[in-house]
């Protein structure tokens, strides 16, 4: 099998890097190796182009600086050197063995054995190889019929791959979202339940790293499916339920972290100690938090001045993730939530028209009674739907009753 029109494997930088290294292994010394084949195979986009190499670190490494191109040392105790050319990255790697692993970490020694190579992989699809030419290599024989046939297997024994690196167990969920159809390989998926409690093993940044890309599948539902029912998703999300509300939300966002947010409940205590257990980025704790705190005030009822009071109070994300939310909750209300959310995201809020100065000016000294004066002000100017003119009089107004 031969890989045809792919403009990754054409490239002049592409072309460059394997020349490189032919240059100093010979022909057949190195090959593409994982998703790239595997996405050229399937007819879907390749973003990263991989490379395993016969090369030793050191080699590769020589290679690529004699061919005039920037080589970074990424990870040279695991056999990995990545080159640039025109500005573009490629990961080579030589070829491995795992030597002994705990579960997260993998002790190798390098080899010149493809086959050996293959065996440490995770699954059939993503040990697949292909040559300068675009001749396809398929060590265990399975790799390019699972592909094409949208099946996820674990090379060999699904538990010794596994027991491998636990983070496997995600990474077969994750694969099934984005490339599987059908039902779950069976040996696998029972190999994920029973190992399941080894996950524990995992920092909370990969377990969340494989969880948001799984959710970032155009469809997510049915790996979800079986990742509950082969109770993994109670391990790494005990608050988390899938509900009819979360296949609403696929059908209406492509946004993991609303997809995220649909799973748990809306409740800011329970939003922050998922954000924290998971070591989540501050940019999705932080959106997280503020719809579970926007969500006490926003329901499809709401009239406009108490969308734009949310919008002022929340921020216009955080009430248009609600409102989304609803939408998913209520299907039969999602024109209402739609207008709503619309009204939401196109709002700019106004900043408050007074401030100190103009206490001061109405000889109101710096101290607690400005700040009391200023939030007083700001409720009745919220309260009135935001108020273009007569500050001037309010404010004066709220001086004389605070003196009287």
């Amino acid at each position: 099998m031969i890989l045809q029109g792919q403009d990754w494997l054409e490239a002049a930088a592409t072309r460059r890097v394997m020349a490189a290294l032919e240059a100093a292994g010979g022909p057949g010394c190195a090959r593409f190796v994982g998703g790239c084949v595997r996405n050229a195979l399937i007819g879907q986009p390749v973003d990263d182009v991989d490379i395993a190499t016969t090369l030793t670190p050191e080699q590769t490494d020589q290679a690529i600086r004699a061919a005039g191109l920037k080589s970074v040392p990424t990870g040279l105790a695991h056999g990995t050197v990545t080159a640039i050319a025109d500005h573009r990255p490629f990961e080579i790697t030589t070829l491995r063995r795992d030597v002994s692993t705990d579960g997260r970490n993998a002790t190798v020694a390098f080899t010149d054995d493809w086959a050996e190579d293959a065996a440490r992989r995770d699954f059939r699809l993503n040990a697949l190889y292909a040559d300068a030419g675009g001749g396809v290599f398929d060590p265990t024989g399975e790799g390019v019929a699972d592909a094409l046939a949208g099946r996820i297997v674990f090379v060999g024994d699904p538990g010794t791959r596994i027991r491998e690196d636990y983070l496997r167990i995600l990474r077969f969920f994750r694969f099934f979202a984005w490339y599987g159809r059908g039902e779950p390989d069976a040996k696998g998926l029972a190999a994920c339940a029973d190992l399941a409690p080894g996950m524990t093993r995992l920092s909370a940044e990969r377990v969340s790293k494989e969880l948001m890309k799984l959710l970032t599948a155009p469809d997510p539902g049915p790996a979800m499916a079986a990742m509950d029912a082969a109770g993994v998703l109670g391990r790494i999300l005990p608050e988390g339920r899938l509900s009819p509300a979360f296949a609403e939300m696929v059908r209406l966002s492509q946004d993991p972290v609303l997809r995220l947010m649909i799973l748990v409940s809306a409740d800011a205590a329970v939003t922050a100690g998922v954000s924290r257990r998971l070591r989540l980025s501050n940019r999705i704790r932080d959106r997280l938090a503020a719809a579970a705190t926007a969500a006490t005030e926003v329901d499809l009822s709401m009239t406009q001045p108490r969308l734009r009071a949310a919008v002022y109070r929340h921020g216009g994300q955080a009430v248009a993730d609600v409102l989304l939310r609803r939408g998913a909750e209520q299907p039969g209300e999602a024109p209402a939530a739609r207008r709503l959310r619309e009204m939401a995201e196109g709002w700019a809020p106004p900043r408050l028209p007074v401030g100190g100065r103009d206490l001061a000016r109405l000889g109101v000294p710096p101290g607690p009674e400005t700040g009391r004066l200023l939030k007083a002000f700001e409720a009745g100017w919220i309260a009135d739907d935001f108020p273009e003119a007569g500050h001037a009089a309010r404010l004066e107004a709220l001086v004389r009753e605070g003196r009287g």
